[in-house]
């Protein structure tokens, strides 16, 4: 694909709709890559590049985690500060179903259904962070503040190192 081919996705036409200012990045995917092959890929710190987790809550409930890309969520943390008893992912066919995105390429913007967003607090300590555009292969780097205020997204503290 060539860097003037830039996929338009729903996460793009919503990033453009609401006039936020963003640049995309397009990359060599890896089957099960992560986000070290973004970082990689992209010549960035893991830390800045974004993960999309949808997960759900022991009542079937669906939620996007964004969390930093070197960090993992601890569930138990997620399920106490959301007075639930337990979170846990998505099974992959149910998250595609939710938002439209293909698993590896998820986004959390312009998702086909309204999910609540919980976003990791320290991700709005960078000044810029790597995240999804809505396919494999394809990040935008945008400000935290601007994903935090778009999402309408809850801040979180529930990332813990691998």
């Amino acid at each position: 694909m060539s860097k003037d081919k830039l996929p338009v996705t729903p996460a793009i036409r919503l990033l453009r709709d609401k006039k936020v200012p963003f640049a995309p990045h397009l990359y060599a995917y890896e089957e099960k890559g992560g986000t070290a092959v973004c970082a990689r890929e992209l010549d960035v710190p893991e830390h800045s590049v974004v993960k999309t987790l949808i997960m759900e809550d022991d009542g079937g409930n669906a939620l996007i985690v964004l969390m930093h890309g070197d960090l993992q969520v601890s569930t138990r943390e997620l399920a106490r500060s959301l007075g639930v008893k337990s979170i846990a992912p998505c099974r992959p066919d149910k998250a595609t179903r939710l938002t439209g995105y293909q698993v590896g390429g998820t986004s959390p913007f312009g998702t086909k259904q309204s999910i609540p967003v919980y976003m990791e607090e320290t991700i709005l300590d960078l000044p810029e962070i790597y995240i999804n555009g809505g396919k494999r292969g394809f990040l935008v780097s945008i400000s935290p503040h601007d994903a935090e205020r778009i999402l309408s997204a809850t801040r979180v503290r529930v990332g813990i190192r691998q």
